[in-house]
């Protein structure tokens, strides 16, 4: 019997911070996309893929914790755990790397060469707020892959 974890598939904490991941993912591509020259900077581009891929996964996850919501289906069955966890890390660890090489990047244009000081046309602030955003992100994947080994480890 698996446990019953907050944050589970099929619940409706599930379903929360699988569109948080989702909500959040896509505020940082819309900031990092419409700001000016992200795509010169190779770590931006990164992390907008990753980020891509991080909705694209969070929201057929919570497409199918709908439909189990509705249906009263239980999705707590050791296939379907594990391929969440598989997943869910490998989404979790891809948006980590590019949330952090990203960041290295705004860090040393803000703070050791102050590039943003002496180039005005770059967004620094606005490539912050997203990075911010893909932390957060990231933050609520390693949520959901903590609970998802959880559960499966619960087997």
């Amino acid at each position: 019997m698996m446990k019953r974890l907050l944050g589970g598939p099929g619940t409706v904490s599930g379903f929360l911070l699988r569109f948080g991941q989702c909500a959040f993912g896509a505020a940082s591509i819309t900031v990092m996309v419409t700001s000016f020259g992200f795509s010169t900077y190779t770590a931006f581009c990164y992390l907008t893929a990753s980020m891509g891929l991080q909705v694209l996964w969070s929201f057929g996850l919570a497409c199918l914790d709908i439909y189990a919501l509705r249906k009263k289906r239980d999705l707590q069955n050791p296939i379907l755990v594990s391929l969440f966890v598989v997943g869910d890390w490998v989404t979790a660890i891809l948006s980590l790397a590019a949330a952090c090489s990203s960041a290295g990047v705004i860090v040393l244009y803000t703070k050791d060469v102050d590039m943003c000081v002496t180039h005005k046309i770059i967004p620094c602030h606005r490539y912050q707020v997203s990075i911010a955003m893909a932390f957060v992100t990231w933050f609520l994947t390693a949520i959901s892959s903590h609970v998802m080994f959880w559960i499966l480890a619960s087997v």
